[in-house]
């Protein structure tokens, strides 16, 4: 399958080609903070079919956390992007509401820190859960 996607403003774009590895709906504080509250929707792709096509996306990465991860995102409108982890080699976590046609996410296979969830977050019936990552 292919995807695509950008910032709101139209100055980074990406394409990526592939399954998705894994779908997730994250409760961990730190992805919180970046969605403003709601949980964080990511699907896992392949970073070998990943590339930006138009632009580039600023960095983040905490230096006071061991195993912080690589946030990328639009320096002018600030729409997050993605997410590189070291927990997850090889992929780049596609923030769902970047992508051009959300409803190709599908909804997620797990919700993840799920130890962590605010009671206003919603995890739907049937998806699994768990209090920390899994694995």
């Amino acid at each position: 399958m292919s995807f695509s996607g950008g910032c709101y403003c139209g100055k980074v774009r990406y394409e990526a080609d592939g399954d998705a590895l894994v779908k997730l709906q994250c409760h961990c504080r730190e992805c919180t903070y970046i969605t403003g509250g709601a949980a964080n929707l990511t699907m896992g792709v392949g970073e070998a079919g990943f590339k930006y096509t138009k632009g580039e996306p600023a960095q983040y990465k905490r230096d006071d956390l061991d195993g912080a991860v690589t946030r990328e995102f639009c320096g002018d409108c600030g729409t997050p992007l993605l997410t590189r982890a070291p927990a997850a080699p090889g992929a780049v976590l596609l923030k769902i509401g970047s992508l051009d046609n959300p409803a190709d996410f599908g909804g997620p296979d797990a919700a993840i820190y799920t130890d962590e969830m605010h009671g206003f977050h919603i995890v739907a019936d049937g998806i699994a859960q768990f209090g920390k990552l899994p694995g």
